[in-house]
């Protein structure tokens, strides 16, 4: 992805990180993992099909549910041929109830369901069933947040959760650093401007959508309120098993 910069942009950026810093940056990354939609098998990186997959897995991101269930719920839906929003379309109702409960989404079952089917609807008829012309169109993030926010069911929290693994890929992807991501750095003493963050990214030779979806990853499986954090946190040493499931 291009928000990886070369040494050269980096120095341009701003301050050069220590080599704890990209240190600690690279295990946190190596250790809990990257982008959760390269974990799902997605590579936003390749085209609009794999935007229209992300599309529907961050639909799924958007509840107030486990990350755990809701990767294993992509991969039921996955399994059973619906690998995007316009897929659950044509499916009906009931069908896609039975799979989001398969998946673990029972709480959110009969909401999702009716969501996922909705959101069909209104791709298919605004944008000729690609939701991902909406990022080919659009530069700026405010238009780009409003139009995604309009569709159903996806407030705020879906809409970044689809845009932060879109750095770089869509040119008006440029939201802000999610405030978890922030927390994380806060604690592993890394920056927290998401320009500066970008900086140590390159330096560490990391993509930032990786490295902010691995603070995340930290910030919901590690207690960090008590923990001395910077170079005292134990998540140095620590293998994934050992970090409560999240």
């Amino acid at each position: 992805m291009s928000v990886v910069a070369s040494p050269s942009t980096h120095r341009s950026w701003g301050p050069t990180y220590g080599i704890a810093a990209s240190c600690r940056a690279r295990h946190l990354v190596a250790t809990l993992g990257g982008r959760f939609s390269l974990e799902l098998g997605i590579d936003v990186d390749s085209g609009a099909d794999e935007i229209e997959r992300w599309a529907l897995a961050a639909t799924l991101f958007g509840n107030r549910i486990s990350t755990s269930v809701a990767l294993r719920t992509y991969r039921v839906l996955e399994h059973a041929g619906i690998r995007t929003i316009s897929d659950a379309g044509g499916r009906d109702r009931k069908e896609l109830v039975a799979l989001l409960d398969e998946g673990g989404y029972a709480r959110y079952d009969e909401r999702t369901a009716s969501r996922l089917v909705a959101l069909a609807e209104t791709i298919a008829h605004r944008y000729s069933g690609r939701l991902s012309v909406i990022g080919e169109q659009l530069v700026d993030v405010d238009e780009l947040q409003r139009l995604l926010g309009a569709l159903p069911g996806w407030g705020p929290v879906t809409v970044h959760a689809f845009l932060r693994e879109l750095r770089g890929v869509w040119p008006g992807a440029t939201v802000p650093l999610d405030h978890r991501a922030s927390a994380a750095a806060h604690h592993l003493r890394l920056p927290l401007e998401l320009e500066a963050l970008s900086s140590l990214a390159a330096v560490a030779h990391l993509d930032l959508a990786d490295l902010e979806a691995g603070l995340m990853r930290l910030c919901v499986c590690h207690d960090l309120a008590h923990c001395p954090g910077g170079e005292e946190c134990p998540f140095v040493a620590f293998d994934r098993e050992q970090f409560v499931h999240f």
